[in-house]
């Protein structure tokens, strides 16, 4: 038994957050009704080819989930939208500003008429407020909340290389489903909870926020160092082969200079003598430490910092990372299918005594036909029904 058999989540879907939210929901057990538009889908289905003709972002969103294709539009796929509504103990949108609404679907509507229902909106700021009629996507969160003025390099700034915007929304849309389901069991309330991507984003800008309104400055840019501690940054071995290393406390300043770099006397250096001084004094520090990596194979390297018990890691490729040790040694890799075949996915990180679902990406509109027959309706009948896609074909 998974935890959360038994829950029945409708959604309203598109793209990364909202999907990215119900996904996990669907790996803990709750059946996941996706709906979607007829003939084209989640637009998320076209942002690229690259999983056998699949994307890459769709296949990551939307295992073991069902896909049903219907006209909302229309008055007979809003009566379909009812049903479900009835039936289902969680629902979810990240539509256009109103567009809910416009469906009968706001959270104020639901719960009047059920108030045990759960009732989760993704937006992009806010359903209130200045913008809450603005669309959003990731990277403009990202330049909002001032994260993209903390990545890069001092010349250029640089936005961060997933959807972390949209991540972070769909983790606390999940988190907050979790925990309405646990008061409903408790008080057999319902819930009502919105998530914006730029009030999730802005919680993870809290160190950064702190310190900038501590000191009346931000932290700087400095690519793959970090801003306000030091050495915790890359440094390239004799063999070409690149370190990041993470000092974060006097002990291990000590132990990496006496073991690692074998100069002690670094470690009594007076401009070194605190994170604080150090940090004021980077390219002192940084100069010392890669004069010493630049003589050393990156082996000799590895073990002295084990050694030291100082934290490192390889800087790896994305293609370096699939073949990662960890997760063959931890069995993480599982086989998951799509419309158009195979493909590895990795378990969700969540562990909790049984192994998460890990069931088929959908081809658009597959599960139609049974979940309209569930509701007493004949989908050949009815034009606002799109064909269910066959297995094997370009979804």
């Amino acid at each position: 038994m998974l935890p959360l058999n038994g829950i029945t989540v409708l959604s309203l879907e598109h793209a990364v957050a909202a999907p990215f939210a119900t996904r996990q929901l669907a790996d803990l057990g709750a059946r996941v009704i996706k709906v979607e538009r007829p003939g084209t889908g989640d637009f998320a289905r076209q942002y690229d080819d690259s999983v056998n003709g699949e994307s890459s972002y769709f296949v990551w969103l939307n295992r073991s989930k069902e896909s049903l294709a219907i006209d909302v539009k229309t008055e007979p796929g809003q009566q379909v939208l009812r049903d479900l509504v009835e039936r289902a103990d969680v629902i979810v949108q990240n539509l256009g500003p109103g567009a809910a609404a416009r469906l009968g679907l706001s959270a104020e509507e639901v719960r009047a008429r059920d108030p045990r229902k759960i009732v989760v909106s993704v937006t992009g700021w806010g359903s209130s407020g200045p913008w809450a009629d603005r669309k959003a996507y990731d990277l403009l969160v990202q330049c909002e909340t001032g994260l993209m003025s903390l990545t890069g390099t001092p010349d250029d700034v640089a936005k961060v290389g997933v959807s972390i915007a949209d991540i972070a929304a769909g983790m606390y849309a999940f988190s907050g489903t979790l925990a309405a389901l646990y008061r409903r069991e408790t008080t057999g309330e319902g819930a009502t909870i919105e998530v914006s991507l730029f009030e999730a984003l802005a919680e993870w800008l809290g160190q950064p926020a702190h310190f900038t309104a501590g000191v009346g400055r931000q932290p700087g840019r400095f690519g793959a160092q970090h801003a306000t501690i030091a050495p915790y940054g890359p440094f390239e071995a004799a063999d070409g082969h690149t370190l990041l290393i993470a000092v974060q406390n006097e002990p291990e300043w000590s132990r990496f200079c006496g073991v690692v770099l074998q100069r002690p006397e670094v470690a009594e250096d007076p401009r070194f003598a605190s994170n604080t001084l150090r940090v004021a004094h980077r390219e002192d520090v940084n100069a010392v430490i890669t004069e010493a990596f630049a003589a050393l194979p990156t082996a000799e390297l590895e073990s002295r910092m084990a050694n030291a018990r100082i934290a490192f890691a390889g800087v790896n490729t994305v293609s370096e990372f699939l073949d990662h040790p960890v997760l063959a040694a931890r069995d993480r890799w599982r086989t998951i299918s799509t419309a158009n075949g195979p493909v590895r996915a990795l378990l969700p990180p969540i562990e909790l005594g049984t192994e998460a679902r890990m069931g088929p990406v959908p081809a658009l509109g597959e599960h139609t036909a049974a979940i309209l027959a569930e509701i007493g309706l004949d989908p050949s009948q009815d034009p606002t029904v799109a064909p269910p896609a066959e297995r094997g074909t370009d979804a």
